[in-house]
């Protein structure tokens, strides 16, 4: 097996599928990435941002077994960078405490000498300088990915799992969409100050967003004008200040577009507008411009979900 880099991503997989935030974590170490769990070969091949993969394949996906059998592993890895998905949350402790590291979690930012961790309910950031190995997690939906590589056949590290006691799942669920993180989710529908008129109470009229998103199979998203405004919490908020997301669908209601949304984007496949505006930046970028009314729209698709 090739020496494994000094700083690299390390990314476990369920069934073949990445977690959320995968790409941007792959991204932030330059592109290595070492994939454990259960069908690496195939999440390698779903990879955007990789330039050099290896993966390690185990029977099933156990925090503690992982963090043994990938210990040794990482001896001359300096900086070990995880998701901040369940999984990755999950291992990043554990991998820590059995290398001997510290760990930093919850950063959104992360170098090769420093790492800038969030806290306080993302009111507050600050800067931490390495002293040693570190492993560290890194939050999904701030870094973004910039643009996709084609993904390099992976290398096959051949390993004995390590047999230690370890929690054992009893069932994996699909995430409800009305509460899924919005960098996992395929479809959004966002809803902006434009969806909320003139003394109505913005609170309803986001949790109407929610309910009618949660019967399309889809999450709720918003500006930042909407969870400054108290109207939705600040996970739901997409943009340059709050999340990136790339959904296979984005309808965005009442939103214009400003650079600060619309940099949180990504690359979705799809996009519809629905605004009164046909000249506005959303619009102007959407597949599909509905030119419409989005609080009548959001009305009528709450009425046919009751009726249904």
């Amino acid at each position: 097996m090739n020496a494994l880099p000094e700083v690299l991503a390390v990314v476990v997989v369920r069934d073949g599928a990445l977690p959320g935030g995968a790409d941007e974590t792959v991204a932030e170490t330059g592109g290595a990435v070492l994939l454990a769990g259960t069908g690496t070969a195939r999440a390698a091949k779903e990879l955007r941002t990789a330039r050099s993969t290896w993966t390690v394949e185990s029977a099933q996906v156990g925090p503690g077994s992982l963090a043994a059998t990938l210990g040794p592993l990482l001896d001359g890895v300096r900086i070990v960078l995880l998701p901040a998905s369940p999984d990755g949350r999950d291992l990043a402790p554990r991998l820590a405490f059995g290398t001997g590291r510290t760990l930093h979690a919850g950063a959104i930012r992360c170098g090769t000498d420093t790492a800038d961790l969030s806290r306080a309910d993302d009111s507050l950031e600050i800067r931490v300088r390495f002293t040693g190995p570190v492993v560290v997690t890194l939050t999904p939906g701030v870094r973004g990915i910039g643009r996709p590589i084609e993904p390099p056949e992976p290398v096959t590290v051949d390993v004995t799992p390590a047999e230690v006691l370890d929690a054992e799942p009893v069932e994996v669920r699909a995430p409800e969409p009305e509460t899924v993180e919005l960098t996992e989710a395929d479809r959004i529908l966002g809803g902006g100050a434009g969806l909320v008129r003139r003394g109505e109470d913005g609170t309803a009229v986001m949790r109407t967003l929610t309910e009618v998103a949660a019967w399309l199979g889809a999450s709720a998203g918003a500006t930042r004008v909407v969870t400054d405004a108290g109207w939705a919490g600040h996970d739901r908020q997409i943009g340059t200040t709050g999340v990136v997301v790339d959904p296979k669908l984005y309808i965005a209601l009442g939103i214009s577009g400003a650079a600060q949304h619309t940099g949180g984007l990504g690359r979705p496949e799809h996009v519809v507008s629905i605004n009164t505006d046909p000249s506005c930046p959303m619009t102007a970028m959407a597949d599909l411009g509905i030119i419409a009314d989005a609080p009548e729209v959001l009305r009528e698709l709450d009425r046919r979900r009751r009726d249904a």
